[in-house]
């Protein structure tokens, strides 16, 4: 996706971070993307939520739990493309392929990284 970021995750999370990034979402278009940590459990789950950028609504829930031999990770998100009919028309071509390969990604970088999941 062409993913930079730009400042606030030097850190560790914290409720109230603000993150900006450089994204390139489709069609090699960059553009500035700020999320807001707006939950943190420890442990147990946060969430981000857009404050500027690509989609119209943007809330991602991320979900950790302690399991038998490591750490499930479960994302919710709850999204809406912008550009009204336009938008929900190219979001089965553009955006919901481009979702899928980014946590594709992530979910192979974490086999890679900590094993099986």
């Amino acid at each position: 996706m062409g993913f930079h970021i730009l400042s606030g995750a030097d850190r560790p999370m914290y409720a109230g971070q603000i993150i900006q990034y450089i994204v390139t979402p489709v069609l090699k278009l960059k553009t500035k993307w700020v999320t807001e940590i707006t939950h943190v459990v420890e442990g147990e789950y946060f969430v981000d939520e857009q404050r500027f950028g690509p989609y119209a609504l943007w809330h991602h829930k991320h979900f950790i739990k302690e399991v038998e031999g490591g750490v499930e990770m479960e994302d919710i998100i709850d999204y809406k493309v912008p550009f009204g009919i336009l938008g929900r028309w190219v979001h089965p071509i553009l955006v919901k392929p481009k979702l899928q390969e980014i946590f594709e990604f992530r979910r192979k970088k974490l086999i890679e990284l900590f094993g099986t999941l």
